[in-house]
């Protein structure tokens, strides 16, 4: 097991905070963060498994707040097909292999991982992407480009125009997000 800690950096004082505990194809994590609709804040845990080519598998999402608890659990063949804990199908999802959750820089992980970029080789895809404290799944179209084994540039698709430079480990892992995450 490894234990990962990150810092939120959008807002001073720190918005938010990570620990992730990072075993072979799973992920415990506990984080805190503010509600950006300026509700109160929150706890966001979860539980990530993935196959050996970082396929996740099932995602376990759980948010604490003083509007209550909120379950999510989400099941995925590894070949892009979804549904959920209860075993209702998710067609919306279709395609996505990927999951973003937000406010966590570790899932940046999964298609830095998986789809094994050539440095200057850029690839658009679709994942579910998962706001908390809401946990409602959508999809959303991200594009990832390697620059060096280093540095990722990730761009949002979906009419944002949002970009960063994504500094990473000798594992994928996201060390600077700048402007939003920092490991610490």
């Amino acid at each position: 097991m490894r234990t990962l800690n990150w810092e939120g950096i959008w807002h001073a004082p720190t918005a938010s905070w990570e620990s992730l505990q990072l075993g072979k194809r799973r992920a415990d994590s506990q984080l805190r963060a503010i509600d950006e609709a300026g509700g109160p804040s929150y706890q966001l845990d979860y539980q990530l498994e993935w196959d050996d080519h970082w396929r996740l598998r099932e995602a376990r999402l759980c948010v604490e707040s003083a509007r209550g608890t909120h379950p999510l659990h989400l099941l995925t063949d590894g070949e892009g097909h979804w549904r959920t804990g209860e075993g209702q199908a998710l067609p919306e999802l279709d395609g996505c292999l990927d999951i973003d959750i937000w406010p966590s820089p570790f899932t940046n992980t999964f298609p830095i991982r998986r789809l094994q970029l050539a440095d200057n080789e850029r690839r658009e895809l679709a994942v579910v992407y998962v706001e908390a404290p809401k946990l409602k799944p959508v999809r959303m179209r991200q594009g990832y480009t390697r620059l060096d084994a280093h540095h990722y540039r990730y761009e949002n698709l979906e009419g944002t125009n949002f970009q960063a430079l994504l500094t990473v480990d000798d594992d994928g892992l996201v060390i600077d997000y700048p402007t939003l995450f920092r490991r610490v």
